[in-house]
């Protein structure tokens, strides 16, 4: 967890920021390769076109599905 005057949720967890940000930093910051995940933001599943739409606030809550393969 990072502390921060922000505090969000990310995948069922507190998680805190220093200042709103665009969700492709957060996902850099979590070390998340966006290639490879589904995100929820809010409960809205996001499409990968948008994501330098969504500006991550204070309150948010991120969910972060990471594509697994198998057979």
């Amino acid at each position: 967890m990072t502390a921060g005057p922000l505090s969000l949720t990310v995948n069922g967890k507190p998680f805190g920021l220093d200042r709103e940000k665009g969700l492709p930093e957060l996902l850099d910051e979590l070390g998340v390769n966006r290639k490879l995940v589904a995100v929820a933001h809010n409960g809205e599943v996001i499409p990968r076109d948008r994501y330098d739409e969504i500006v991550v606030r204070d309150g948010d809550r991120i969910e972060v599905v990471r594509m697994v393969g198998g057979g």
